[in-house]
Formats: structure tokens, sequence, C-alpha cells
């Protein structure tokens, strides 16, 4: 058996053969801290530099499943040159994923850090078969929710080069494989990720821009300057329907960069509802405060209360004195008054809290009024006491509940979550 079918990698970083991908990184780390020829004595080196090594390449191939899989399946010969494997250049790897994997080369792999939205190699192997999608947040009102709104925006996009029909090219031009990435669009870089820590990425060839070949500067399409594509710009149209929620998303299909031999990806719109100033949303249903007067709340009312999200008043009728009584904090219902459900002619409900405004102080001018309030409200309870002992106290207004207990440490002072809140950056009890 060759030397590179005895080499147990799980063994080299010390882990089980079903470790998770967060295990394989832990144990690298730990792995490469340990045999870093940097950290040992001189003596020492050169074997922390072969230990180093194999941890290094232990865990380029356990990390990616795709090479896990063919080092459980093949062992180290799939990755040994003499035998048609090898990591990077040498033997064809591609043929043996090609076998395994439908015909899937190694930089299309999923997870293999393929290149997205850019073209790949010779023939279209690491092609994807549509472009990235530009995803951005859309602020909307909740008037434009409820009412659904049509905006018309300038686009700036990609699109084929005509003149070269996305060649890149002047017509009759033959490219030649770019020499930087070998044809194959895309190259391994060694990006740091600690100290004395580096990892190796795939990433796009920034010679050929991804696409593994290249002209001659005097053979480049004069149009797109060997870039395949001009810019253009276009008017799109953005319908968000009635009743639109927070979060939703609005596809304008194939609005995206264009590239050669693929479908353009899509421009995608994630609503975000902005705060208003009357009303709260909750799915389909609505709330707002019901402010009324004190006399409103006894005696009742005929008025428009608020106006709605799309311009209409709202108008309440509370009849007394057969009626009910408004007390602050109650909650009345307004079926169908809600936001809109989407495809379909129903809305949510309408949820009104109370909130009823005093008088101003001072706004009772003599005593005949007091005497006819009291007259007309119910009696107070609990007038007479059958304690012997009273005494009259001087009362303070507009006092704080922050100033009870302040200052003693007593846990159950008004102030005293706050005062948690404020050191350790939030909340230490729910109100029970």
């Amino acid at each position: 058996m060759n030397d590179v079918d005895e080499i147990d990698l799980y063994e080299i970083l010390g882990i089980t053969k079903g470790a998770s991908k967060a295990e394989i990184k832990k144990a690298y780390h730990k792995a490469a801290l340990s045999h870093h020829p940097d950290k040992v004595a001189e003596d020492e080196r050169v074997e922390a530099e072969v230990r180093f090594k194999a941890a290094k390449q232990a865990y380029e191939i356990l990390y990616d499943e795709e090479k896990r899989t063919l080092y459980d399946t093949h062992g180290m010969a799939a990755f040994d040159p003499s035998r048609g494997g090898g990591m990077g250049e040498g033997p064809d790897i591609d043929d043996l994923f090609a076998h395994m994997f439908g015909g899937m080369g190694f930089g299309g792999m999923p997870g293999s850090g393929g290149m997205g939205g850019m073209p790949g190699g010779p023939g279209g192997r690491n092609v994807p078969k549509k472009g990235r999608n530009v995803e951005q947040k859309y602020e909307v009102t909740l008037e434009e929710l409820y009412k659904g709104k049509t905006t018309k925006f300038s686009n700036t996009k990609n699109v084929i080069c005509q003149t070269c029909k996305g060649t890149g090219g002047k017509s009759g031009a033959k490219s030649h494989q770019c020499s930087v990435c070998h044809g194959n669009g895309v190259k391994s870089i060694l990006r740091p990720v600690g100290p004395g820590l580096v990892t190796q990425e795939t990433v796009a060839c920034s010679t050929c821009d991804g696409s593994g070949s290249l002209f001659k500067e005097k053979e480049r399409c004069k149009k797109c300057k060997g870039k395949k594509v001009t810019e253009s710009k276009n008017v799109l149209e953005l319908y968000i329907p009635r009743g639109a929620r927070q979060g939703d998303r609005i596809v304008l299909a194939g609005e995206a960069d264009q590239l050669p031999d693929q479908e353009p990806g899509d421009i995608v719109f994630e609503l975000v509802e902005t705060s208003h100033d009357v009303f709260e949303r909750a799915g389909a249903d609505l709330r707002a405060e019901l402010k009324i007067s004190l006399v409103e709340a006894l005696t009742g009312f005929n008025r428009v209360v608020l106006t709605h999200l799309d311009g209409r008043g709202i108008h309440m009728h509370i009849k007394q004195p057969q009626g009910k009584i408004l007390r602050p904090g109650e909650v009345l219902k307004i079926p169908g008054e809600g936001m809109p459900m989407k495809k379909s002619d129903a809305k949510g409900d309408l949820y009104l809290v109370v909130d009823v405004e005093f008088p101003e102080d001072s706004w009772i001018r003599n005593d005949a009024t007091i005497r006819k309030i009291r007259e007309a409200l119910p009696p107070p309870t609990n007038e007479a006491s059958d304690v012997e002992d009273i005494e009259e106290v001087e009362v303070e207004f507009d006092a704080d509940m922050d100033d009870f207990g302040a200052g003693s440490g007593d846990p159950r002072a008004g102030n005293e979550w706050e005062d948690e809140d404020d050191e350790e950056g939030g909340p230490q009890c729910a109100t029970q």
C-alpha cells in the first residue's frame, strides 16, 4: 500500500470520523497553535513544520464536505497526483468530481467557494444557471401598506454587450486561456484568520474577471473593452399590494445584472414598515388611543374620534345616560376597520384603548359648581369612619414614585429596577 493511503487525517487532528465542522475547525486551530514553527524551540521547528502542514492539509480536506466525502470513500489516493488526483494544480481532480457528482467541476461544487454570479472556466463548468440576486430594504408607511402603492424608479444594470454578443472580443478574434487561473476562472488564496494562522479560500480570478479566458488588448471589443457587458438604464415599476406586511419580499424577476451564459438574477425588495404616530399594527389588526374628555367619559359623545389611514374620519356615537361609562384603559373594538388582508376583501379589526383626559386644575370656579357636580355624581364611599383618633394631614401634590424608598437598597423601592437597568444594560425582571 502506498504511503499516501496510510495517512489518517482524523488522527492528525485528534477527532473522530463523525466530527462536526465546528469540531474540525476547533481541532485545527488547536493543532496549528501547538505545532506552529514560530511557537516552538529552534531544534523542534523541522518536526513542528511537518505537523503544522499535515494539520493544515487535514483541515482543508475534512472541512470541505465534498473533499471529505472523497477522502472517506477513496482515502488519500483521491488526492495523489500519481493516481489522477492532486490538490490544486497537477492531474485533474475535476475528472474525479465529475465522475462522482454528475459532471460538475471542482469550482462549481456546492459549498466549494464557487463564484455565485460570476462566469467560470472553459465550457461554463463553473457557471450557475442563474446569477446573483440583488436584495435591499424598502421603507413603507402604514398608509402605503393600507392603500397599496405603485412606484417607478430608474435602475442601472449590466447587460450583455450587443456589439460582441458577450464574447468580449472583436469579430473573429480568439481568446486565450488565462495564465493566472489556468482557465478555471478561480484561484486559491491564503487569508489570515489569526496570529500565525491562515486559511485557503477560492476566489474569482481578478485577471480574467472569473471567465477563465481573455483577449489581447488590441483584440478586445471596443464597446465593452473586453468586459462582455455594458451598463444600461431602465425604468422599473414596484407594486406593493394592499395589506402587505413587514418583511414581505417583492421580487422583480430577471432585473439584476446580466452575465454571459446565465439567466440574470432578481431584484428583491424587503419591506420595512416605519413607525406611525397614531396606529400600531399586529397582523391585520390595528390599535390606537381613543382620547376623550372626562365629561365624554361620563355623558357620552357623538363625533369623529380619529382619521383612518385612508383619510376617512371614524365617527362614534356613545349614548348617555342609558349607555356605558368609559373608563381609562378600557378597550373598544371596531370590527372590519383594521388592515386589508392580501388576496381578500376582508379586513382586520381596530382596537381603541380609552384615554380619559381630565380637566386642568382650577377649572371649577365656585362652590355652586362643586355642589352641582356632587349632586350629579354618585356619592363617595367610606365617608364615615369608626376610628376614634382622627388626624388631618397635609398633602403634597405631583409626587414621584421614583422617590419611593430611594437610596434604601430595598428591591421594592420605586426606582431600584431602573437603577439595575442602567448598570447592567438591560431589564432585570419582568413585570409580574
